[in-house]
């Protein structure tokens, strides 16, 4: 039995070292050392043309996940839909935001010179059924513009990878898993652009 033990604890200890390193940020385009010397930022989200899944479509992702739950239990689907769309602005991007800020010493500001934009282009849900799981995934760009005139892309930064699941596996929630997706790439991001 402790053999068993000592073996899950390793087993757990490499999958999750695994999971913190296996995103990937890089440079596409522009300088990302402009927000170096700033104190403030601003940031907006976008989420079009998201692939989900398998599906290379969102809203192909969604009607099939909300019929599946309406055959189960009437308008538990058209509840989940809700939620997905509702956890962008309750949970993801409060918890981006939070862990940017942190680990980037900045303020949040409106007026702020530059705005991230942050794309997301794909999004793995993954799942918790108990004794199987998957982690959550995020996939995008970040895009640095001035806030005064957006149109003028000052960076352009990829990141691919970015995992998300809670400790100790408890994350059967399916916002739960993707807002800690958000939560490693506003840390992970805050990082990078602040070397």
């Amino acid at each position: 039995m402790k053999i068993l033990s000592a073996f899950a604890g390793l087993a757990f200890t490499l999958a999750f070292a695994s999971s913190v390193h296996a995103q990937k940020i890089k440079v596409i385009e522009g300088n990302s050392d402009v927000l170096k010397n700033e104190t403030t930022i601003n940031f907006q989200y976008t989420y079009d043309n998201m692939k989900v899944g398998k599906f290379d479509k969102e809203e192909d992702y969604v009607a099939q996940k909300k019929e599946d739950y309406n055959k189960k239990e009437a308008g538990k689907g058209d509840n989940w839909a809700k939620a997905w769309v509702d956890d962008r602005q309750n949970k993801f991007e409060p918890k981006f935001e939070e862990l940017f800020l942190k680990y980037s010493e900045k303020t949040r500001s409106k007026n702020a010179k530059y705005t991230l934009i942050l794309k997301t282009h794909f999004t793995e849900p993954g799942y918790n059924v108990g004794v199987w799981r998957h982690n959550s995934e995020i996939a995008g760009e970040a895009w640095i513009v001035e806030t005064a005139n957006p149109s003028t892309i000052v960076a352009k930064i990829s990141f691919e990878k970015v995992p998300g699941s809670t400790f100790g596996g408890y994350d059967f929630d399916t916002g739960g898993r993707i807002m800690e997706a958000y939560a490693l790439a506003g840390k992970a991001l805050a990082k990078y652009l602040s070397k």
